[in-house]
């Protein structure tokens, strides 16, 4: 009796998994493209959303000049700027405004609200990097420290400090910290973005960037250098602290997860310290979830920013929007919040991408 041996199919089928993967749509390039096509919808959709709720009071010239002007100019108004037509009109209208880089003409001092934009974003923005800096700076480090003190008076401590940082409004913060180091210590200017002589002397610089550190820096003048800096430490610190919590809870929860997993455990048994596992091992997969998670707090810090530039009077766009909101210019609000609705998109397709190249489960 003959015994036929069946050789192994030479093609496995487990190579097979990620190729099928690929093609259903699970690669790099298929994930960014899903990614950067959702930037329009969301667009779409708060667009959408502020337009409606900025009418809901009427229309914009009336809710701000209302009162001011007599009734026959007021109309007149009305009429040139087509808020008299029916509302679906203006919304496409207003629509296609936008597919061409227009947002609208503000009411009170009658300036695109691009250029509003290019006039205080940039002061915005550089208060949006330097409270990054500050949450980097606190919270990752106070999470690993939790994280390696877990249930122990120190996490306890540190627990409580990140909820009070979360929980703060800050206004009340700033104001806290400004009574502090201004007032009381003395140590730090009350409020704006710089002294009236370094403004004075920014503003003769060809080209300037409006990032008061960086035109600073251009000048070559250390004094300039250290007054902008000093100015920027309490609204960056107050800002920062509010993101801060946020980073120090997302650490200590990925360490506490990192440190009770396979690899650790079979490290911890070869025996690898404690600090050297949380330094070598435990750390980076921890800073992947805040990756992931910077782009909600751009959105979290742009709407802190509003309350925090008002407190110090840093004259950013949140500043600037509450100056706006106190007119009732509702096109420069409307425009503002459109504008911010697409930085805060694109901001979010950046952190997606760099999640997407540290991480590849992000893709899947």
């Amino acid at each position: 009796m003959t015994t036929t041996t069946t050789e192994p199919a030479t093609g496995s089928t487990e190579p097979a998994a990620p190729a099928a993967r690929r093609k259903n749509g699970g690669g790099l390039g298929s994930y960014l493209l899903i990614r950067f096509l959702l930037i329009f919808p969301t667009i779409f959709i708060l667009v959408t959303t502020v337009f409606f709720l900025m009418r809901a009071t009427g229309d914009p010239i009336t809710a701000a000049l209302g009162g001011r002007l007599p009734a026959d100019q007021l109309q007149q108004r009305v009429h040139e700027a087509g808020y008299d037509r029916p509302l679906i009109a203006q919304y496409f209208s207003y629509l296609g405004d936008i597919a061409h880089g227009d947002f609208g003409t503000t009411l009170s001092d009658r300036r695109p609200v691009v250029d509003v934009l290019k006039t205080f974003g940039a002061a915005s923005l550089e208060l949006a990097v330097y409270s990054l800096l500050v949450a980097f700076i606190v919270g990752i480090p106070l999470g690993l420290v939790a994280a390696y003190k877990r249930d122990k008076g120190p996490d306890a401590g540190l627990r409580v400090f990140a909820i009070l940082c979360y929980a703060t409004p800050p206004f009340f913060s700033g104001l806290l910290l400004k009574l502090i180091f201004s007032v009381g210590l003395g140590w730090l200017p009350v409020a704006g973005r710089a002294s009236t002589g370094t403004e004075i002397e920014l503003s003769t610089l060809p080209n300037a960037t409006n990032f008061y550190l960086i035109d600073a820096i251009r000048l070559g003048d250390s004094e300039a250098i250290k007054d902008v800096l000093q100015h920027a430490v309490l609204p960056s610190v107050t800002l920062g602290l509010l993101v801060a919590g946020i980073f120090l809870r997302l650490v200590r929860t990925n360490v506490i997860g990192t440190l009770g997993s396979g690899y650790v455990e079979a490290a911890r048994s070869r025996g690898v310290a404690e600090s050297r596992l949380l330094r070598k091992h435990a750390y980076r997969p921890a800073l992947i979830p805040i990756i992931t998670v910077i782009g909600l707090q751009i959105a979290a810090l742009l709407g802190g920013a509003v309350l925090t530039e008002t407190t110090f009077e840093w004259k950013g766009l949140g500043f600037q929007l509450a100056q706006y909101l106190t007119a009732r210019d509702f096109v420069a609000v409307q425009g503002i919040v459109a504008l911010l609705a697409v930085i805060v998109a694109l901001t979010n397709f950046i952190v997606d991408i760099i999640a997407a190249l540290i991480d590849p489960r992000v893709r899947y």
